[in-house]
């Protein structure tokens, strides 16, 4: 199992029944827990199994209102532009939109890696790579909580973590998402393997599951794993 201490001035995982105004949840959910990770070391040979994620300091809540644009970007937009002229004044669409989101988090993840029939080194090798990398300070891309704009810094543990004496549900919560090929329709996504900028065709599913905070730790039931084929 790996483990990587984590925290930031601010984040917001948030929640996705909110389509305009964002709410975060009180925790990192799994999906950007691996999404941690995946930052720091990634190869398409391996998957990020989260199992635990310690809450280290008090949860903080923080009002905001920031300046967003109204439209969703789009490429297609962007290639029609190019082609035909035109463009986006973001002034045009800008609107003001509020934000409940976390300030002051530190938490910890708890990992397993597990490899793929496609892997042909030891799995000790892909531990080894991920330590180092945590103790150096390196990662392919900086790190972040829930929205990009938060960004992270992280480092090993140094033994003296302790998570917050608080025990609460935490409600629904979203695991991940589950990515369908398929061959007509359904959504545009960026598949990970040898080619990880292959455009396909497909359906990302969310996936939820019963959250509670034991302690300060957010246990994530194993087998959310093992159904889909992890």
């Amino acid at each position: 199992m790996i483990s990587l201490k984590i925290w930031s001035d601010f984040a917001c995982f948030t929640r996705p029944e909110n389509k305009v105004e964002r709410v975060s949840y009180d925790v990192m959910t799994p999906s950007a827990a691996r999404g941690v990770l995946e930052g720091i070391f990634w190869k398409p040979e391996m998957r990020y199994c989260i199992r635990e994620i310690w809450v280290l300091s008090p949860i903080k809540r923080f009002s905001l209102v920031r300046n967003e644009v109204k439209s969703i970007s789009s490429s297609r937009a962007a290639q029609n532009w190019s082609e035909n002229g035109g463009g986006f004044l973001a002034d045009e669409d800008r609107t003001q939109r509020h934000a409940l989101i976390l300030r002051d988090v530190s938490y910890i993840i708890k990992a397993d890696i597990e490899l793929t029939s496609r892997a042909t080194d030891p799995i000790q090798k892909y531990l080894e790579i991920f330590e180092r990398r945590v103790e150096k300070g390196q990662a392919h891309r900086m790190p972040y909580l829930g929205n990009r704009e938060f960004s992270a810094a992280f480092s090993p543990l140094d033994g003296t973590e302790t998570p917050i004496l608080e025990t609460n549900e935490l409600g629904r919560m979203l695991f991940d998402l589950e990515f369908t090929a398929q061959k007509k329709g359904g959504i545009k996504f960026k598949q990970h393997g040898e080619n990880s900028s292959a455009i396909v065709d497909g359906v990302a599913t969310p996936r939820f599951f019963r959250a509670k905070l034991e302690s300060g730790i957010l246990y994530v039931p194993p087998e959310l794993y093992k159904s889909e084929g992890v």
